[in-house]
């Protein structure tokens, strides 16, 4: 059965949701930061801005590979920096309605971005605190190890293997992959069709959620 198809007729224990560019659309404010930092250091603003999606600052500062950098200091500067610009900032279209929809204890966030910034940037373009988020700081290795999702569903009781995860970066799906799990890629903030093998939505304006008799839940298409 095609991917795009099966994410849409089969059931889960919870949905598992990266953060920016999968229900929030923060691009040009961490777009605005990342250039200034990267001018600063020297970088090549076009080749270097496609690689900060998806991952956690102090790795994206660590692939650079910079002389003599307190690559630490470099990522609470950017974070500092990205709790403070939040212009611009605004859900996926229907994701606030979508999330809020969930049964709280099934569904859960997984973002590079540590919380202090996910809490600032949820809050700016209206999505709901989750009782379960994984952030930054909760994992060892960022995306795309798939610790991240991996511990999401551990606090939620489940196996990865029993959720959907929702992601729109490289290393995220990557990251999904590695878990092992369903994944559905959401293109909204892409600025080229993107070319995957997994089933893929703009937004969350066509769907809905539907509870099984188990307590399972499905995507359903409006």
């Amino acid at each position: 059965m095609p991917a795009q198809t099966s994410v849409f007729n089969t059931s889960y224990r919870a949905f598992l949701f990266d953060m920016d560019g999968t229900v929030l659309n923060s691009i040009a404010a961490a777009e605005r930061i990342w250039t200034a930092w990267a001018l600063r250091h020297g970088l090549d603003v076009e080749t270097f801005l496609p690689t900060i999606h998806g991952a956690r600052a102090i790795d994206t500062i660590n692939r650079q590979g910079l002389p003599g950098l307190d690559a630490e200091a470099e990522a609470r500067f950017i974070t500092e920096a990205e709790i403070e610009d939040v212009q611009g900032i605004v859900e996926v279209a229907g994701a606030a309605r979508f999330l809020n929809s969930l049964p709280a204890d099934q569904w859960a966030i997984v973002t590079s971005a540590p919380r202090a910034l996910a809490l600032r940037r949820m809050a700016a373009a209206g999505i709901p605190e989750p009782s379960v988020m994984v952030t930054a700081e909760d994992v060892k290795a960022g995306k795309p190890d798939p610790a991240g999702y991996r511990l999401a569903a551990q606090r939620l009781g489940l196996e990865v293997t029993q959720c959907l995860i929702f992601e729109d970066a490289a290393v995220g799906i990557q990251a999904a992959e590695a878990a092992e799990a369903d994944l559905l890629v959401m293109t909204s903030t892409h600025e080229h069709p993107i070319e995957t093998p997994h089933a893929t939505m703009a937004d969350y304006d066509s769907v809905e959620v539907r509870a099984d008799s188990d307590g399972r839940i499905r995507l359903q298409v409006l």
